[in-house]
């Protein structure tokens, strides 16, 4: 949910605050997800609720609009720079991840010239007086370590995982890719089904 609001904030800022809706919309797209949601009406608001309670988001002021919007409020909170929030954001979106993933990831938001400054800003995260990331063990057979933020608590599971096997890597790999791929088809279909309907309504608007 804060995540989708600081993603909306950055990428397409013509377009926010969000409604109720096109947050629920940005909650549950079907790509740079991981894992892939698909919330109801009723969970964003209590999630917008619990949010609003630790003052990180809430109805935004002043908007000329008969339709409540609703913003985050991560800079007042934290004062993050730029890619501060970057790369909190794709953590929020996508989980645990590598340096080299997150700096792939949040090239959208934030472009960091080398792997060396997102390392540093993880780094500055890490240090805060209440640490916003932590660093997870590296696991056997990996090379790289993933980092996790700390905004829903310190989840141990991830600590204590397992590495999965190459094969089970690769397969997993494999139905993500897939999932992303059926997600960006179920929009397509979705967007024609609209545009036959907006078409068919102005149609009928001339018979």
């Amino acid at each position: 949910m804060l995540g989708s609001l600081i993603e909306k904030d950055i990428t397409t800022p013509d377009y926010y605050p969000l409604s109720l809706n096109a947050l629920l919309n940005a909650c549950n797209q079907k790509n740079n997800r991981e894992p892939l949601m698909n919330l109801v009406e009723d969970a964003v608001r209590q999630a917008l609720d619990t949010l609003h309670a630790q003052n990180l988001a809430g109805p935004a002021g002043g908007a000329d609009s008969r339709v409540t919007k609703y913003e985050h409020r991560l800079q007042e909170v934290f004062n993050f720079s730029r890619g501060e929030t970057a790369i909190l954001c794709v953590l929020l979106l996508r989980g645990p991840q590598t340096p080299g993933e997150l700096r792939g990831r949040a090239e959208r938001m934030h472009p960091f010239e080398a792997l060396d400054e997102v390392q540093s800003t993880l780094q500055r995260l890490m240090q805060r007086e209440l640490p916003i990331v932590k660093v997870l063990p590296r696991q056997p057979g990996t090379k790289e370590a993933r980092y996790m933020h700390l905004l829903g608590g310190d989840a141990e599971e991830h600590s204590v995982a397992k590495a999965p096997s190459p094969a089970i890597a690769n397969n997993s790999e494999n139905s993500g890719a897939l999932l992303r791929l059926e997600g960006e088809v179920q929009e397509l279909r979705l967007a024609v089904a609209d545009l036959k309907q907006q078409l068919a309504s102005f149609r009928k608007a001339f018979e």
